[in-house]
């Protein structure tokens, strides 16, 4: 029997992406659940794209704020901080994320993250249905699970995976389902999507198929609408999703500056998750496949403008980051000697 040779990564990028991308004064980062990797896009001092890499067992949520990056992986969740001052460079890099503090969770399933003004982490803990922050003394503290979720157990019912934020406190929740049994969400992926008010307990739409990604942004509450393919926001008066674009892929990772949505795409696994989706049907329809992706939608005319293309290895996406204010960054891992030698002391008083 012939070996199969791993396929190789290509991340390929519309003609103008990188423009748009400088124009920005940006970067962006996504994760990878399906490979286990980190990846940073930046742009190098030729107007070529940057791409930084690293590895991290099943990566999912990203949080992206004040010099921090957060990240979840299996069983933990990662802080990584930018050990360079503003204006300084490491090998032409001017962000250099080194992974300070790591807290062991579990394999919990964490979904999106936000980091709280106190640097305190409040995150979605999908196999035990409910909002959850770091634990002083167990693997994590919840702090808020769905009115009809009984009790927190490791039955992933519902399964939540969104959160919205607003004033800094977690405002809205997505999850798949209205289920208080094991996996019982699986039974209703075509069109038992929800968004709840965690103010109120109050659920705003009903009917979504595989809803993610919600966020708040410029007095509008985005969301991911998976199931369907589909980019837009809930109106608040009538609780109906109104679309802004088609998007040719499992829509997952939301994140925005200033006129733009940057989201990203997954190609769908054939299994019982993904299968009898309005997604794929759409997809027929036009005579398309499916794309592994970051589109970057402008938000006045809902349309494509630039997007980056990810193929080979790489077939899934979970979150995406835009990271302001830094052009090209840079991360360490574990698999070189590079992170002992990367200290820098707290200022002395």
């Amino acid at each position: 029997m012939e070996n199969q040779e791993t396929p190789k990564l290509e991340i390929t990028s519309s003609r103008l992406f990188m423009s748009w991308l400088s124009s920005q004064n940006a970067s962006l980062a996504f994760t990878t659940y399906q490979a286990g990797k980190l990846f940073l896009i930046g742009t190098n001092n030729d107007g070529s794209m940057s791409i930084f890499e690293r590895t991290f067992n099943r990566s999912m949520g990203l949080s992206v704020a004040k010099g921090q990056l957060w990240l979840s992986s299996l069983y933990q969740i990662w802080r990584f901080q930018d050990f360079l001052e503003p204006g300084q460079l490491s090998d032409g890099y001017d962000a250099l994320y080194v992974p300070v503090a790591g807290h062991t969770t579990g394999d919990i399933d964490i979904h999106d993250i936000h980091v709280k003004e106190e640097n305190n982490p409040v995150f979605v803990a999908t196999r035990f249905n409910c909002l959850a922050t770091l634990g002083s003394k167990y693997s994590f503290e919840p702090v808020w699970r769905p009115h009809f979720i009984d009790r927190i157990a490791a039955e992933d019912r519902c399964h939540l995976n969104g959160m919205a934020v607003e004033d800094d406190q977690p405002r809205y929740v997505t999850c798949v389902a209205h289920s208080n049994i094991a996996e019982g969400w699986r039974d209703h992926r075509a069109d038992g999507g929800l968004v709840i008010d965690v103010e109120t307990n109050d659920i705003v739409s009903s009917g979504l198929s595989m809803p993610h990604s919600p966020r708040l942004y410029n007095g509008k509450l985005w969301i991911l609408q998976a199931g369907t393919g589909e980019f837009g926001f809930i109106n608040k008066e009538s609780g109906q999703f109104e679309a802004v674009c088609f998007l040719p892929g499992f829509a997952r990772g939301l994140s925005f500056i200033g006129d733009y949505a940057v989201i990203g795409l997954s190609k769908p696994r054939y299994n019982k998750t993904f299968n009898g989706l309005l997604l794929n049907e759409r997809l027929d329809s036009e005579g398309a496949q499916a794309k592994c992706a970051v589109y970057v939608i402008n938000l006045t005319t809902g349309d494509i403008e630039h997007m980056l293309d990810i193929e080979g290895v790489v077939e899934e996406l979970y979150d995406v980051a835009v990271i302001p204010d830094v052009k090209r960054p840079k991360a360490l891992g574990f698999k070189s000697d590079e992170i002992r030698f990367a200290v820098r002391p707290e200022a002395e008083n």
